[in-house]
């Protein structure tokens, strides 16, 4: 009896073994080779990598087929998950952790040659002699001539306390130059500019949102301060955001207690709120935000808050509509998937994202050119807001249906376009002959120790005729009608790229911040004591108001619904 006990179990599992054997058997025989078992979707990805790598007729690498099926799944879900291969990872995140480990110079590429615009104070090359100006033609062994760029920072950046030996051509040097360069931290400013505009007013611009511009803010709020600034314009525009924790301590800064900044929620992340904290030390600061198409994702967190809140006012054009909030996530060879897990809300509930259809990746990428086809960049009216309305804190009307649509509009200005000016820039002509100038003219430029002083001489050098003559020498045929209309565009284009290649980014925003319109009405704002909104009147004040301006003038013909328009846009801009 006990021995027929035992043999039972074992009698079961050959049973089980045999069924499942003859079953396989059946299901491969009558079926088409179809698998037997109801998968769900993520074993049918696993059992078809299996069938492909066991029964593909040609030799497959499968670690290439999965790399190049993870963008491609990612793809289907939203325009901002996405997958970042080993190989790339680091330098994805360098820019927004503040440094990197290279040679400290930044260059653009002309002729094949790379070509030294701006050697990073403090950093590795300078304490070697690398001057702005050289050409790097070799790293090492290998020559960089008529090298891509993704290969040259390659040559280029490398592990801290690494070696690399430069070979450099130095305009008055017959024979090559040799620079052993030890590379080192290379710091990577966020806060890229800042400086008074005028006796009052301060200017901070902000490039991206990393792990250090906080404490860069800080500084450079400290040194207007120091330089009697009583009020401040952050530039976001361009910004393409970086992290939220960034957004939200900067923010604070200028928000009193027990105010809402931001929001997230998603279908597994329940709301999360960030909120202020009353430790601020410019709460009472006036305060301006410049926003355009290009301010995205942390930048639309900064000022939706301040424009949620009434804090300050916000000039601009509309912001990019990036509101989804991704979540790293690493995997052990350091590929890293960034996965959309929730959305960002601005204090009064508007989601930031702009609406996207799954799939329709291109459409998206797309949105902006749209846009400027729609006349977005040119006119307010050409802005349909026909999503939901939200209140400030203060009642005033704002919509949702993505991105921030600023409190002031400033159009594009495009009146002196034509398609030789655009030729010009697009070819990379005017970066070139701009580059080509600084360089003939180092030491001219190096003496000046102000933005006017360089904009006053360089006025004089006739560069519009000198680069008129470059651009035909290189196969752009002059026109003569359109390079006069465009002058004053070229002119500007020149001088900021030479300013820039001579100097730096604080030299060049100063430039053209001179007719910068934005930057001008906000200037206006805060001389009229106006940078701050105001509660919208009731209703009836305003009929009432209506009704008195009417009878106020009883012979005088009212303008019309286009004049009352044109009007707002003159004043607006």
């Amino acid at each position: 009896m006990n021995t027929k006990s035992r043999l039972v179990p074992l009698l079961l599992a050959l049973s089980v073994i045999a069924g499942i054997g003859i079953g396989t058997f059946y299901a491969n025989h009558f079926s088409g080779n179809r698998l037997s078992i109801i998968n769900t979707g993520s074993n049918k990805l696993n059992y078809l990598l299996q069938i492909i790598d066991n029964n593909y007729v040609d030799t497959v690498n499968m670690n290439d087929l999965v790399e190049e099926a993870m963008p491609q799944i990612l793809s289907e879900l939203d325009p901002h998950s996405s997958y970042i291969g080993a190989s790339d990872a680091e330098e994805s995140v360098e820019d927004l952790r503040g440094s990197f480990s290279g040679i400290g110079v930044r260059f653009t590429v002309q002729k094949d040659t790379v070509n030294v615009m701006n050697v990073i104070k403090g950093g590795p090359s300078e304490k070697v002699g690398v001057l702005a100006g050289d050409r790097i033609i070799a790293a090492d062994d290998s020559s960089l001539i008529g090298m891509e760029n993704r290969e040259i920072m390659k040559r280029l950046r490398g592990p801290k306390n690494s070696k690399v030996r430069l070979t450099i051509r130095r305009h008055g040097h017959k024979e090559p130059l040799s620079f052993t360069v030890v590379r080192g931290d290379v710091p990577v400013e966020s806060v890229d500019s800042y400086f008074m505009l005028d006796e009052h007013t301060g200017y901070i611009s902000i490039e991206s949102f990393g792990e250090h511009t906080y404490p860069e803010m800080l500084v450079a709020l400290a040194n207007l301060s120091m330089h009697g600034m009583d009020n401040l314009i952050i530039d976001l525009r361009g910004n393409r955001g970086g992290y939220m924790q960034t957004a939200i301590q900067m923010v604070n800064e200028f928000l009193p207690d027990g105010q809402l900044i931001v929001y997230t929620e998603g279908r597994k992340s329940p709301r999360e709120e960030y909120g202020t904290d009353g430790r601020g030390a410019f709460q009472q600061l006036p305060l301006i935000v410049l926003i355009d198409e290009g301010s995205a994702s942390a930048s639309e967190i900064f000022a939706g808050a301040v424009q949620d809140n009434d804090r300050g006012t916000i000039i601009g054009r509309r912001s990019f509509g990036k509101g989804l909030v991704q979540q790293p996530i690493e995997f052990k060879d350091g590929s890293i998937v960034r996965l959309t897990i929730a959305r960002y809300y601005t204090p009064a509930g508007r989601c930031i994202q702009k609406p996207y259809v799954k799939g329709h990746g291109e459409e998206y990428e797309n949105d902006l050119m749209a846009r400027y086809e729609r006349g977005e960049f040119f006119s307010a009216d050409s802005i349909h807001q026909d999503g939901p309305e939200y209140k400030t804190r203060l009642g005033r009307t704002v919509y949702g249906g993505g991105g921030i649509m600023p409190d002031i509009f400033i159009p594009e200005d495009t009146t002196l376009y034509t398609s030789y000016y655009k030729e010009a820039v697009y070819s990379g002509l005017t970066i070139q002959y701009a580059f080509l100038f600084t360089d003939q003219n180092r030491q001219q430029l190096m003496k000046f120790t102000s933005v006017p002083d360089m904009q006053r001489w360089l006025k004089r050098q006739n560069l519009l005729e000198k680069f008129a003559r470059y651009a035909e020498e290189h196969g752009l045929r002059r026109r003569n009608l359109m390079l006069q209309r465009s002058a004053p565009l070229f002119e500007r284009n020149l001088i900021s790229n030479i300013i820039y290649n001579a100097q730096d980014q604080s030299w060049r925003l100063q430039y053209l911040g001179q007719d910068d319109p934005a930057i001008q009405r906000a200037i206006e704002l805060f001389r009229e004591g106006k940078s701050v909104p105001s509660a919208p009147e009731d209703a009836q004040v305003q009929e009432d108001k209506k009704e008195t301006r009417a009878s106020a003038a009883p012979g005088e013909a009212r303008p019309s619904v286009l004049n009352c328009r044109l009007a707002n846009i003159h004043m607006q801009t």
